[in-house]
């Protein structure tokens, strides 16, 4: 599978690739042609680095999976084998720090880090011809974004708001002004409200942004610096767009989320009116707008896109904004060898107290092992503020080749579908969404399923709701598999990393206040309730959920002679990065679910 990470001027698109086992990046020449650049055992992603006579490129690598982001520099084109370790030129280097890359521009870079305090993050603005750096201090925040200005005087800086959950605030940093007058608020604080992804017009006099303060779902506004006025440029009052400005400040490339699919177009970026519609090349096609986001090439005339539908991986295009033709520049489908994947129907489940959660099914494949016909498997997504989409997903493309029905939820806490659903599982609303599943498992039948053989399966926040599934709701769920899932949000919040618990403990709730809930709310605390059969998979780098929320649960479960399995990868962080690893887990695991879940 492949995801576009940049696009330089002479159509070159930097890439990721998944072929070798882990991913390394690759770049995809105009003609076609890949050419390897890495074999890193940790290699994650990268910019284009563009100087007079130069072409480089910005290497973000950790190790391990435990996302301690260190930069290196690795020059182009390179002769011979693709580049290790020891080809890579140092940039910034401290493995007991996070030094995240934020923005690129020719001859410097500006990186996140958490140097300071190991909790709280700076953006720094390092010359790459000097090394010296400028560190800019904004307050207590984790950062999600810093985006220099052309003329380099401003920074555009994305904050997560301390006391909010699921909330974000757009700052303006003036480079030149003393500390304590630099900051301007672009939009309020406080506010229950994304503001995200801003770009600045070649100007540097105004930004075009992502936001939802004061609507339901997320429009494309723009904000003009000498007036401090924001307008909207571009609105839906029945889906959440995102957009990315063109470097030219010309064009908006906008994204429109369709319960999960996405719709595309090409918009004036003055005026917002929508210039043309740009068609995927196949139907259901979902462009990756979490990680990375849409590259413009720097004539404003080309897209890169990471895309993924149920029909396709992940794979890369090439989209002219001029003419709206799409060119798809890899092909992870032919691995398939003509397997036809499950394509997902929607659905709508009407809860107890008058919600409906947005479901997709997907059905089994024929020809499957008759005993697991009427099965079912909910997949759970991590987060929670994010939403499982029509895109494709091997786990459950297996599970389905297996026999199983497999029935995906947004349940309440997921994004997509407005800021009350997404807000819905704050703090002591917790257990709200796991009353959803509860919701599921009764629409089952009409669904065809056995609701006497269905399970759980959900990675870090959804390995949570898995072990909540049996916790709370021990009568309904036959087995669950937990990848990377908090057993305890007490021991969750102590023991992740500083920099993460502030930032989580908006969303679950605060150990100093709201201990007792917390307690509570967790499946370990529960464990004399569990029933069914448990399988976990824990990377042991995890820096998000630590390897012991796995251990505790697994301990306290085998302890009292419930069949529970733990399988550990040392070289894993949070989730399964290396193709061996999901090659020897995922089998062992749907095995499970088929000894558990077969009439």
């Amino acid at each position: 599978m492949y995801r576009a990470f940049d696009i330089d001027a002479e159509g070159r698109v930097l890439a990721g690739s998944d072929e070798s086992g882990s991913v390394q990046l690759t770049e995809i020449q105009p003609n076609g042609d890949m050419v390897t650049l890495t074999a890193l055992p940790g290699a994650r992603w990268g910019r284009y680095l563009a100087g007079p006579g130069e072409r480089a490129i910005i290497v973000v690598h950790d190790e391990g999976g435990n996302e301690r982001y260190q930069l290196s520099l690795l020059k182009l084109p390179r002769d011979g084998a693709p580049a290790t370790f020891g080809d890579l030129e140092p940039i910034v280097r401290d493995p007991r720090f996070i030094h995240s890359l934020a923005d690129v521009r020719p001859g410097a870079i500006c990186y996140l880090t958490n140097r300071r305090n190991g909790v709280d993050f700076d953006p720094v603005i390092r010359d790459l011809a000097t090394g010296a750096e400028q560190t800019v201090y904004v307050g207590s925040w984790l950062i999600h974004e810093a985006v220099l200005s052309p003329d380099g005087r401003w920074l555009a800086v994305n904050v997560a708001l301390p006391t909010v959950a699921h909330s974000t605030q757009l700052l303006l940093v003036d480079l030149t002004a003393p500390e304590g007058q630099h900051i301007t608020e672009v939009s309020p604080p406080g506010d229950l409200a994304l503001n995200n992804r801003p770009r600045w017009l070649p100007g540097s006099d105004a930004l075009v942004f992502s936001s939802n303060t004061g609507r339901e779902f997320t429009g494309l506004a723009r904000y003009d610096l000498a007036t401090g006025e924001r307008t909207w440029l571009v609105t839906d009052d029945g889906a959440d767009l995102l957009g990315w400005l063109s470097p030219d400040g010309s064009k908006i490339f906008a994204e429109r989320n369709d319960d999960g699919a996405s719709q595309v177009s090409v918009h004036d970026a003055k005026t917002g009116e929508r210039v043309r519609d740009m068609p995927l090349p196949v139907t259901g096609s979902v462009v990756d707008i979490r990680w990375p986001d849409p590259r413009w090439s720097p004539d404003s005339r080309t897209l890169a896109l990471s895309i993924s539908s149920v029909a396709m991986p992940n794979d890369v295009l090439s989209a002219d904004a001029e003419t709206g033709a799409v060119r798809q520049l890899t092909h992870s489908a032919r691995a398939w060898g003509g397997e036809r994947p499950a394509v997902p129907e929607r659905h709508r489940i009407p809860t107890g107290d008058g919600e409906l959660v947005p479901c997709l099914v997907y059905r089994p494949a024929q020809n499957t092992d008759p005993a697991l016909a009427g099965s079912a498997v909910l997949v759970i997504h991590g987060g929670p503020e994010a939403q499982s989409k029509r895109d494709y997903n091997p786990y459950i493309q297996a599970m389905a080749s297996a026999g199983h029905t497999i029935v995906v939820p947004n349940v309440r806490g997921s994004t997509g579908y407005g800021k009350r659903w997404y807000s819905a599982d704050d703090g002591p609303r917790r257990l709200s969404a796991v009353a959803d599943l509860a919701a599921i498992h009764a629409y089952l039948p009409s669904l065809g399923v056995d609701p006497a053989r269905a399970a759980l399966w959900g990675g870090s926040y959804g390995g949570y709701m898995v072990l909540a599934g049996l916790a709370f709701q021990p009568e309904l769920w036959a087995a669950g598999v937990d990848i990377v899932g908090i057993s305890s949000l007490v021991t969750f919040l102590e023991n992740t990393s500083p920099y993460r618990r502030a930032y989580r403990e908006r969303e679950y709730g605060s150990l100093a206040r709201d201990r007792e809930f917390l307690h509570a709310a967790s499946p370990l605390t529960r464990i004399d309730q569990i029933r069914a059969p448990l399988f976990i998979i824990h990377g042991a780098n995890d820096p998000r959920v630590p390897l012991s929320e796995a251990e505790q649960i697994h301990a306290a479960l085998t302890a009292r002679g419930q069949e529970c399995e733990l399988l550990v990868y040392g070289d894993e962080g949070h989730g399964l990065a290396k193709r061996a690893n999901r090659e020897d887990a995922v089998p062992k695991a749907i095995a499970f679910l088929a000894r558990h879940l077969a009439c």
